[in-house]
């Protein structure tokens, strides 16, 4: 990107250009367009600002302007208004002091004539001249009355004075003598309070004639400051009105690779410096936080079919007739789906929905975890205590919480608005886990966990614990709705001594069968902090990409990470869905644990250059409509490890299933009832006879690793093996996805097959005491 030029002389006394202004600690310098007019500096966080929204104005007739060094300089009001602001260079710098105090002489040359001008003839209004004058005439008439009432007091005073001095020359009772005297002395002390109170009466307004002049302009100052702040209110308040009706219900999306920072951070660092009351306050985000990339903005109501030179491309190319008929479509299909889900969802069979209290054991949590940082947390050996009554292959099928949004994904006809329930079904799988602090079991080596839900829900699952260093499940689920799912998630997990990171390999396949379309993403990492104090709380972060790889459709999805300093909702998920030539189509927003909505795109602009100098683009979109809420937590779910419905009748017991079925495992079971202690023992026992089955099994080991089946450990498998484990899964093959190349363990067949005939000879002794 070219850099703009600094500073720029214009005609009409103005000056403006780019200068980098101190914002907070954690921003430092960011670079603002500054613009010098009329003995104002004001600025804008870009140019295109400067038509309707100022961050800043300071007045340079009653600042004051201080050079640092080479490049910095500050301006203040001596006030509530300081920017510290810094040139590119020493010359830079030079010219815009240059120019600050040419216009501050000016500035401060034409308050002075404005005061002199006061002084002879007040600038104000003919009716307010009028009554000031009015004003002084009534208190200069007040004062000669004071004045005439002065002399009459002083003259009946003395009067008095005389009386009572004739009546003490008379001969009088000597008792008499005394009342005169004492009738005497108060006169003359009223005598002297009376000139006390004259004497002040005519200071007073000795005073006020002589700084009549002065309040007036003081008061004609007051009445400009009050006209021009009702101005800027009222700029304000228009300012705010066209924002708000452009923006109401607008959504941030992610920018698609992070930006560099348009400006230095370390070099002023030292100083102590923050305008508290400057606006770029008002965003004050951590400093890894990428700056947004696109906006979206309501279409207009009344948006009909038109091209322009400002149009770089209309998403959708359909009128408000086509808008409304597609509206309707949906809603008949909304309304068919909810019936036909009516008749289909009938559960035949009643789930339980709750299992026992979890206990309230103390645990000295440092003590166990001071000797495990920095290890993998699948090699350390925890207690249950840690743990939630769930093995993670159950966990893994709480993904299917949501089923119905691959049902609904199933009829669509369109891939692009498929793609968008695809979206909504992968964010919803994160929602079960916002309070779900309790790490799941490990599964054991050749573990299973069945799902048969056709009855209720149209699927059934199936996972496998398919290898044990490095841990890793594979997942198949199939419905009779026209859907499948699979999946190879292992999980490599650090402790980092304050929060724990889980970071997720491997990919997620959905492929449809009406239309064909194969859709595959990887998960985000999941952060659980405040490991040692604190209260314990997860957070879901990174960005996923979703691919059709028969149409080549993308929808691109960011969870936000959590910011102390943000001021966008917590949890926030965006994510635009793009067609093969890049063109959106839908907008996505909400939260991982909450929602998720999506509004068409009715045509797209190129925006102005951000901040950071990058190009926005505008979508504007159409209402927006639900995709997906997050079903309530059935009632005292905070006493049930936070379980869903579906996550209360994973572990429920139920007959015919896999000897290798989770909900076998004695330890697991043993801490669902409540017994830690007993369940921990299990563990141990469990743990290390999966450990002695392997020693055995590598020792009966015939054909040598250096000649082992590539296929057994590709090379390039997102999940890799530091040697070569000759256990084969049951249930599931090693085998290249014919779409993506990967490598991956693939359902070949024959559980159901098994369970229907209940033949389970072939399955291996995992949870057995011998």
């Amino acid at each position: 990107m070219s850099e703009p030029k600094t500073a720029s002389p214009t005609p009409g006394d103005m000056y403006k250009g780019w200068l980098f202004k101190w914002t907070n600690y954690i921003k430092g310098y960011q670079r603002r367009w500054f613009v010098l007019s009329n003995g104002l500096l004001s600025y804008y966080r870009t140019q295109a600002e400067m038509g309707h929204t100022c961050r800043g104005t300071i007045n340079l007739a009653t600042a004051n302007i201080t050079v640092e060094d080479t490049c910095n300089f500050i301006i203040s009001n001596g006030g509530t208004q300081t920017y510290h602001l810094k040139a590119s260079s020493e010359v830079e710098r030079q010219r815009w002091i240059t120019a600050l105090e040419l216009a501050k002489a000016k500035a401060v040359k034409m308050q002075a004539e404005s005061d002199d001008s006061s002084d002879e003839a007040p600038v104000s209004s003919q009716g307010d001249k009028s009554e000031f004058q009015s004003i002084l005439r009534t208190l200069t008439c007040k004062a000669e009355d004071l004045s005439t009432c002065h002399d009459l007091i002083g003259k009946h005073g003395a009067a008095l004075q005389r009386s009572l001095s004739e009546l003490e020359s008379l001969k009088l009772p000597p008792e008499s003598g005394d009342k005169i005297r004492q009738v005497y002395e108060r006169a003359t002390l009223f005598r002297i309070t009376s000139n006390a109170m004259i004497n002040a009466c005519r200071d007073f307004l000795s005073l006020a004639q002589t700084h009549s002049k002065k309040w007036q302009k003081s008061l004609q100052y007051e009445r400009d400051q009050r006209i021009r702040l009702e101005e800027t209110l009222e700029q304000l308040a228009k300012q705010h009105n066209n924002l708000e009706r452009a923006f109401r219900g607008a959504t941030v999306l992610p920018a698609s690779s992070p930006g560099s920072a348009g400006s230095s951070k370390g070099s002023g660092g030292g100083h102590g410096k923050g305008d508290l009351s400057d606006d770029d306050e008002n965003e004050f985000f951590d400093a890894i936080e990428d700056a947004p990339e696109f906006i979206t903005v309501p279409a207009d109501p009344k948006y009909h079919k038109r091209t322009g030179s400002n149009v770089s491309g209309i998403s959708s190319e359909m009128g408000l007739e086509d808008h409304i008929r597609e509206e309707q479509q949906q809603q008949q299909q909304q309304a068919a789906n909810q019936e036909s889900a009516s008749k289909e969802l009938i559960p035949r069979k009643k789930r339980r929905n709750r299992i026992p209290d979890k206990p309230n054991y103390s645990l000295n949590l440092w003590s166990i975890m001071k000797n495990c940082i920095g290890k993998e947390l699948s090699k350390i050996p925890m207690p249950v205590n840690f743990n939630e009554p769930i093995s993670m292959l159950q966990r893994l099928t709480e993904d299917l919480e949501y089923s119905e949004l691959l049902d609904r994904a199933a009829k669509c006809e369109s891939s692009l608005e498929q793609l968008c329930y695809v979206a909504a079904f992968t964010v919803s799988s994160y929602s079960t886990t916002v309070f779900r602090t309790g790490k799941p079991f490990n599964p054991l080596l050749g573990e299973t966990f069945e799902l048969d839900r056709l009855e209720e829900s149209g699927y059934r699952s199936l996972c496998e614990q398919v290898s044990h260093h490095p841990p890793a499940a594979a997942h198949h689920a199939v419905s009779k709705r026209g859907w499948t799912l699979r999946q190879e998630i292992a999980i490599a997990s650090k402790f980092r001594g304050k929060y724990l990171s889980i970071m997720p390999l491997g990919s997620i396949h959905c492929l449809f069968a009406n239309s064909g379309n194969h859709y595959t993403w990887k998960k985000v990492n999941t952060t659980v902090h405040n490991i040692i104090v604190g209260k314990l709380w997860i957070d879901q972060s990174g960005e996923i990409d979703i691919i059709n790889h028969k149409t080549g459709d993308k929808c691109h999805l960011k969870f936000a990470p959590y910011s102390y300093f943000s001021r966008d909702v917590a949890r926030k998920v965006t994510g635009v869905v793009t067609d093969s030539s890049g063109k959106a189509h839908f907008i996505l927003s909400g939260t991982w644990d909450e929602k998720m909505d999506y509004s068409r795109v009715m045509q797209s602009t190129r925006g102005e250059n951000g901040a950071e100098g990058r190009q926005k683009t505008v979508y504007q979109t159409l209402r927006a409509k639900d995709l997906w809420r997050r079903n309530p937590l059935p009632e005292n779910a905070e006493n049930m490890y936070y379980f869903s419905n579906l996550a209360l009748s994973l572990n429920e017991e139920e007959e015919g299933v896999a000897p290798t079925d989770s909900r076998l495992r004695p330890d697991q079971r043993m801490m669902e009832n409540g017994h830690w202690d007993e369940a921990n023992s299990e563990k141990q026992r469990l743990e290390e006879k999966q450990r002695a089955v392997r020693r055995k099994r590598e020792s009966e080991t015939v054909k040598p690793e250096e000649e082992a089946d590539p296929k057994d450990s590709p090379t390039d498998s997102p999940i890799k093996s530091a040697h070569v484990d000759t256990y084969k899964a049951l249930w599931f093959e090693r085998k290249e996805d014919p779409v993506t190349g990967e490598v991956t363990n693939v359902y070949r067949g024959g559980y159901w097959e098994a369970k229907e005939k209940q033949d389970w000879s072939a399955c291996p002794d995992v949870f057995s005491a011998s």
